[in-house]
């Protein structure tokens, strides 16, 4: 197995007696320092190809959080998974950071996709006011099962739930629908409770989850797209930093990150999503919706896929 990149200053790197560049290697002893992680020593085309994914990533998340009013995190997390894992970052902890990047990058772009759709007077404030605890509670729970569950598990809970997206993206009907109003409490503190852990879990905004959970109930498309960017803020911000909490002092950690968030992969990927945003929000009154769905479904039928069969190997 190559040697892992170990993290910055932290608790774990202090007792290592090591800084930013230390990189752990597994022995019959348990892992031990082994050297210290040079840059250079990374071929310069894998370089240029990750910042150029990297880059491919945040345009595709920015744009999604526009159409779909989601955080783009489907289209993060399998990328930033692959990526970590040609860096060499172990498996133990690839997953996670995978995910808390995500929930990282997803605060600003649904931030800026909420203001937009805000500035046009689509999004429900009294739903997004109603679920102002149930949500963030939601991701409470989430944050405290990252801390323990293994990359094997939460690979099948994204997998799962990738799965389930995307059959729904493909065979959704506009004319299926539970109600004609949204549910009042306690049932809808429930499901913001729920759209809360299930995103959190997956590193995504909870976007596809309110616009099916809206749509069903008889909302128009373009308000329930409006209303899970904001959803999208109550689940990024707690999110990120409970998977920061999460991860702290992990000693398997990758370069850059304070736990199981990389700052590098946010600054690389965060000035595109800012600038692709708004024209995602542009799009989404002007392009056919239902084939923008069969395409983002398809995708998460790949991404659960490939997921299953990592648990597979």
């Amino acid at each position: 197995m190559p040697p892992v990149p170990l993290r910055g200053p932290g608790p774990a790197g202090r007792e290592a007696g090591e800084g930013d560049n230390a990189i752990l290697d597994r022995g019959p002893r348990g892992w031990t320092i082994a050297r210290r992680l040079r840059v250079n020593e990374l071929p310069i085309g894998d370089i240029v190809s990750l910042a150029l994914g990297a880059a491919a990533a945040g345009a595709a998340s920015g744009l999604l959080a526009g159409l779909f009013g989601i955080g783009g995190g489907a289209v993060l997390v399998p990328i930033f998974y692959q990526a970590l894992g040609a860096l060499g970052v172990d498996e133990a902890v690839r997953m996670h950071v995978a995910v808390g990047t995500s929930l990282a990058i997803i605060v600003p772009t649904a931030l800026r996709s909420f203001q937009a759709h805000f500035a046009r007077g689509a999004v429900d404030v009294a739903l997004l006011r109603s679920f102002v605890f149930a949500v963030p509670a939601g991701v409470v729970v989430a944050s405290l099962v990252a801390a323990s569950i293994s990359s094997a598990g939460l690979r099948l809970v994204f997998a799962a739930i990738a799965l389930a997206v995307g059959l729904r993206l493909l065979f959704n009907r506009p004319h299926w629908r539970l109600g004609d109003r949204v549910p009042e409490n306690p049932w809808r503190a429930l499901i913001g409770f729920l759209i809360g852990l299930s995103s959190t879990l997956m590193g995504i905004g909870g976007g596809v989850m309110n616009n099916t959970f809206m749509t069903l109930y008889g909302r128009p498309i373009h308000e329930a797209v409006a209303t899970s960017a904001g959803v999208g803020v109550l689940i990024a911000i707690p999110g990120s930093i409970g998977y920061v909490w999460a991860g702290w002092g992990n000693p398997l950690l990758p370069v850059g990150s304070t736990g199981f968030v990389n700052w590098i992969a946010l600054a690389l990927i965060f000035p595109v999503t800012i600038a692709t945003a708004p024209l995602g929000v542009r799009l989404s009154h002007a392009l056919e919706r239902r084939h923008l769905e069969i395409g983002f479904g398809l995708f998460m039928l790949v991404v659960a896929a490939r997921f299953a069969w990592s648990l597979l190997g």
